[in-house]
């Protein structure tokens, strides 16, 4: 563990959130089986918190009431940025939230729209997180190219795990 500290991880972390439209939430399931599952990204800034919208009758949602410890992972390869967070979900029902989250992008998955029966908030409490980041593509291609042929291990920017 580094000498970043909370305030120092939230804001790399959001900085990486902000660029990731589907982030990957990973649940066990009742057979103790690790599933992931795209989500989409809220578009609101990041404050150590994250939140998603989903179905109440969901395999997901019924892993996440049953075992809440969960995984949500972010990936922007073109930028070279990674970010794993770990945390307890919490299944919430917040109708000034949801006004908040809401996009009409949700309609094509409720298409009641907010009042529909069916929605969840999901919150996930994030207890800690590891990032990693880099100049992008090109320079992670150059750097390992140049350990390859030095036989050095090559610089591939920072990596940090921290406790939220």
């Amino acid at each position: 563990m580094s000498e970043t500290t909370r305030e120092e991880a939230i804001k790399i972390m959001a900085g990486i959130v902000k660029d990731v439209k589907f982030a990957m939430l990973t649940t066990t399931t009742a057979e103790g089986h690790l599933h992931a599952r795209p989500m989409t990204t809220q578009e609101k800034e990041y404050d150590g918190d994250l939140w998603f919208i989903g179905a109440k009758d969901t395999e997901a949602v019924a892993d996440m009431r049953a075992r809440p410890q969960v995984n949500v992972s972010f990936s922007n390869p073109d930028k070279g940025t990674y970010l794993s967070v770990n945390g307890t979900a919490e299944l919430l029902e917040d109708r000034a939230k949801l006004d908040e989250l809401w996009s009409d992008f949700y309609k094509a998955y409720f298409p009641q729209g907010k009042e529909d029966p069916n929605i969840q908030l999901i919150k996930i409490n994030a207890s800690g997180a590891e990032f990693w980041e880099s100049d992008g593509k090109v320079r992670s291609l150059f750097q390992m190219a140049k350990g390859l042929i030095k036989g050095e291990q090559p610089d591939m920017g920072k990596n940090d795990t921290v406790k939220l």
